[in-house]
């Protein structure tokens, strides 16, 4: 006779290796998106830390793995945007990154540092916007079903956001670009 439940729903091992599994994978990509989001090492653990401790209570609702990364992303994209007195939505100067040589590696760090640099320029509804867009290529309607928010909200916050950094002189090639994709 035994007692209790042995299927896999819940809490118990299932839940946990399947989280775990989860974790392993794409714990990197995550936190790649969480430094996007915030410009800075430290905000962006934070904040990768806590939207994965809401996917996991979340769990059984998200199912599978796919899923749970679009969940995780959203969840952070919605904190950022939402919860400004965080410590990862505070102004810090952009990090020292370890130097580990190889070739194009100055080229890649300095890139990936202005990038930060810029994005943390903008308020973060807007940076929020931007990086679902252009990182993780949603549409306007996938950006607004992830923030909760109106397509014309989204596509506000991204006209704003483009403008502030075209008027800092950070977008010149990139809206040449932009004009041309229309064209096809």
């Amino acid at each position: 006779m035994h007692h209790g439940h042995s299927h896999g729903q819940g809490h118990g091992p299932g839940r946990d290796e399947a989280f775990s599994a989860f974790m392993a994978s794409r714990y990197p990509s995550l936190l790649r998106t969480a430094t996007l989001l915030t410009g800075t090492a430290t905000g962006a653990e934070d904040l990768a830390q806590e939207a994965l401790l809401r996917t996991y209570r979340a769990w059984r609702r998200i199912g599978r793995i796919e899923a749970a990364e679009a969940y995780t992303r959203t969840t952070m994209a919605r904190l950022l945007a939402k919860d400004r007195r965080r410590r990862w939505s505070q102004e810090l100067p952009a990090e020292q990154l370890p130097e580990v040589p190889g070739p194009g590696h100055d080229e890649w760090v300095a890139t990936a540092v202005s990038v930060r640099a810029v994005l943390r320029q903008l308020p973060p509804a807007q940076r929020a916007v931007l990086v679902l867009r252009y990182y993780h290529q949603l549409t306007e309607r996938g950006i607004a079903e992830a923030l909760g928010c109106s397509v014309g909200t989204v596509k506000s916050r991204a006209a704003r956001a483009l403008s502030a950094l075209r008027d800092a002189g950070f977008l010149t090639a990139v809206t040449d670009r932009e004009k041309g994709a229309g064209d096809e």
